[in-house]
């Protein structure tokens, strides 16, 4: 009787097969990995550090080669909200110096307190130091930007738009080094360190002044009507070059028409003050001052040569020249960008990030890259799937430091030898046991085509098992200067939305994560398009094709696609959700930018001489913008803002909200008291993070609206 019933059951699992459904797991363990930032080296001996931030809990750490165990040197234990940035070591490896506080990813108020707690006590931003070895923190001042000495006995930072001192150790009072008339900053000590350089913004106008002592006056170099930036010191100290770009003023010019944005490298004499230029841009649009990470990422390198950025060619391609003149060296040809960029302590060397490699898919990864400051020979030094950044050279020269991650694993850091070798992963043990590791996808790269033919690379989740018609969702970056990769981010906020896809794919949903133009990692072209942003929003067709690609796929349901993003995603979101909800069934809207009109109606003024496009330019601004089509928005919408936030202000949310009630347009919100844009308190990632799959779940697990 019982192999009849085994037998009758048996048929009817191949009548009716078993459907296996994605691994659910909790939003809380996927975002419990502890995410590295701020990797940085001694200039002497083979001492690291970098940030770890543990669920909101950040700390410095610190490794010695030749074992390099890590070491937790600081022991903050709530999830504050309080960030740690300008991460150094001593040069001779004895001191640690850092800044916690403020949220320096933001547009402005980078340097305010983040009070994201709101503690009815007051939040400060403060520099602390410590030794290598260990020990409590010292508080040596209010402020911002310090940099240490080359005699590593006291460093100079920014308070109040001035520059002070104070003793490394803590041992006497912070003091004001030195005044000067508007705001101050870019401070770079001599290599010997008994001078300082550094740029004074005046509006329209910047100086590079070199500072001595309190005797001598400040020396201005070659002052001018231009802005000038980036000083840096020759090896000897006798000279420093500096880029040079145009003063504010002019005619009133076309706002519509795209401009070549000049800019130069110069050489000054510290001495008499006397400055020549060494190199002139190109006068085209690929040309103008790069919009890359580290701008122009000028450095002054061994053999008296003079190494930088440039977009000139298509491509964020490094060059060199000698400091005297002559014709740059393209250092690094090839269809890739070059990103987080280090000069190694010999000066011999770059060493970066690129999306290159042996693999045509390495285009949407990262890898460690080198190459010598006046030869054309590139290498990859970290080929394969794995995804690998923020290089640093320690001081002997022996190991390069990194940030590695996969697909599957988050970042961590690791080193390698110089000589080449296999990166070798630190502080594996922190990532929680419970973290799951393999349960997560493995993205796979997506390119298809927008209407105007623009080619478009995406990443596709796709969670296993479950209906033969999956509900979807497309995430949209912002920035837009990004680029989201196959595994996880180098970026905290992006590695976030990595897990955030993660965690939306095992819930079922495919997930296509879009690199739309105006985002990094393909060309000038790609980067910097006509009609984009406020000037026509051409990127939005990158999205409704994404959303139309989804659609054509087999196992994705047409009728459940949703659409989600923050910042410049968020506004790419409320586009999609005002000119297409007929293809997208519902948003998430996370601190999006909706009106783009605020900036272009300040520029039409009541002087003689009007912007000859001023009117149509508000127009386009206008068109561009989520407002103009709320008329025929009718999808569900969660919308999110922080009403701290620093680069997208809460009063665009508070907008949009009164237009979509006005509407009728079903929505739900959700406002995050007293943080930023970038969710400096971990409870609060996991609040807007699991109220986005609620909402999801709520509209899209289910047929229709």
């Amino acid at each position: 009787m019982k192999t009849a019933f085994f037998r009758f059951v048996a048929s009817l699992l191949l009548l009716f097969p078993v459907v296996t459904q994605a691994q659910s797991f909790p939003l809380e363990t996927v975002r419990s990995y502890p995410f590295p930032s701020d990797l940085t080296s001694s200039a002497q001996g083979s001492r690291l550090a970098w940030v770890f931030n543990e669920q909101g809990r950040r700390n410095v750490y610190v490794a010695e080669g030749p074992d390099f165990t890590p070491r937790k040197l600081t022991n903050y234990t709530e999830d504050d909200g309080q960030e740690i940035t300008s991460l150094a070591i001593s040069a001779d490896g004895k001191w640690v110096v850092y800044v916690r506080g403020g949220d320096h990813g933001s547009n402005w108020d980078e340097a305010l307190p983040v009070n994201t707690s709101s503690s009815p006590n007051p939040i400060k931003v403060h520099i602390w130091s410590l030794p290598f070895a260990g020990g409590e923190p010292k508080s040596l001042s209010e402020g911002d930007e310090p940099l240490i000495s080359p005699k590593n006995d006291q460093i100079a930072f920014i308070k109040g738009n001035q520059v002070w001192t104070a003793p490394i150790d803590g041992s006497s009072p912070a003091r004001n080094l030195f005044t000067a008339r508007g705001e101050n900053g870019s401070i770079q000590w001599s290599p010997d360190g008994s001078r300082l350089a550094f740029v004074c913004n005046r509006g329209d106008h910047a100086f590079v002044g070199v500072f001595t002592n309190s005797e001598t006056p400040i020396q201005w170099l070659a002052p001018s009507f231009s802005r000038d930036r980036s000083p840096r010191w020759s090896p000897d100290g006798t000279k420093i070059a500096f880029v040079r770009t145009a003063g504010a003023g002019g005619a009133p010019d076309s706002l519509l028409a795209r401009k070549h944005q000049p800019w130069g490298i110069w050489t000054a004499d510290v001495a008499t003050g006397k400055a020549l230029p060494l190199w002139q841009a190109p006068k085209t649009l690929a040309g103008s001052l790069p919009p890359t990470h580290g701008g122009t990422n000028l450095h002054w390198a061994a053999n008296d040569r003079i190494v930088f950025l440039s977009y000139q060619d298509g491509w964020p391609h490094l060059y060199s020249m000698p400091s005297t003149g002559g014709s740059p060296l393209l250092l690094t040809p090839g269809g890739f960008m070059a990103e987080h960029i280090q000069l190694s302590p010999d000066r011999k060397w770059l060493v970066f990030s690129g999306n290159t490699g042996p693999d045509k898919q390495d285009i949407d990864r990262r890898h460690v890259v080198r190459v010598p400051v006046d030869k054309a020979a590139v290498e990859v030094l970290t080929p394969g799937a794995g995804l690998e950044w923020t290089p640093v050279v320690t001081g002997d020269g022996a190991t390069i430091a990194l940030i590695s991650a996969t697909a599957q694993r988050p970042p961590l850091p690791a080193i390698m030898l110089f000589s080449k070798g296999t990166p070798r992963l630190l502080a594996q043990n922190l990532i929680p046991a419970n973290f799951p590791t393999n349960q997560l996808v493995t993205p796979k790269q997506v390119i298809f085509k927008a209407a105007d033919g623009v080619t478009v690379h995406a990443q596709l989740f796709e969670p296993a098992g479950g209906p033969s018609k999956k509900p979807a969702i497309i995430y949209i970056h912002g920035g837009p200067m990004r680029q989201m990769q196959l595994g996880w981010n180098y970026s905290d906020y992006y590695s976030n939305a990595y897990a955030w896809n993660q965690y939306l794919t095992s819930l079922g949903f495919a997930v296509l994560s879009v690199n739309y133009r105006l985002g990094i990692g393909y060309g000038y072209a790609f980067h910097q398009p006509a009609r984009g942003g406020k000037n026509g929003a051409a990127e939005y067709q990158d999205i409704q094709a994404a959303g139309e690609w989804l659609a054509k796929q087999p196992q994705i349901d047409a009728s459940r696609i949703g659409v989600y993003g923050g910042s410049y995603g968020g506004y790419l979101t409320a586009l999609a959700l005002g000119h297409d909800s007929k293809l997208f069934a519902a948003g998430v809207d996370i601190h999006g930018v909706h009106d783009m009109t605020n900036e272009r109606t300040e520029q039409v003024s009541y002087q003689i001489e009007q912007i000859p496009d001023a009117k149509l330019a508000a127009k386009v601004a206008f068109e561009s913008s989520p407002i103009s089509v709320v008329n025929t928005w009718t999808s569900p919408v969660l919308i999110i803002h922080g009403d701290d936030d620093r680069n997208v202000r809460v009063s665009q949310s508070t907008d949009l909200v009164r237009r979509l009630e006005a509407k009728g347009v079903p929505m739900e919100t959700m406002i995050i008291v007293d943080d930023t844009h970038h969710w400096m308190r971990h409870a609060n990632a996991l609040k807007v993070g699991n109220a986005t799959a609620d909402f999801f779940k709520r509209k899209l697990l289910k047929t229709g609206k």
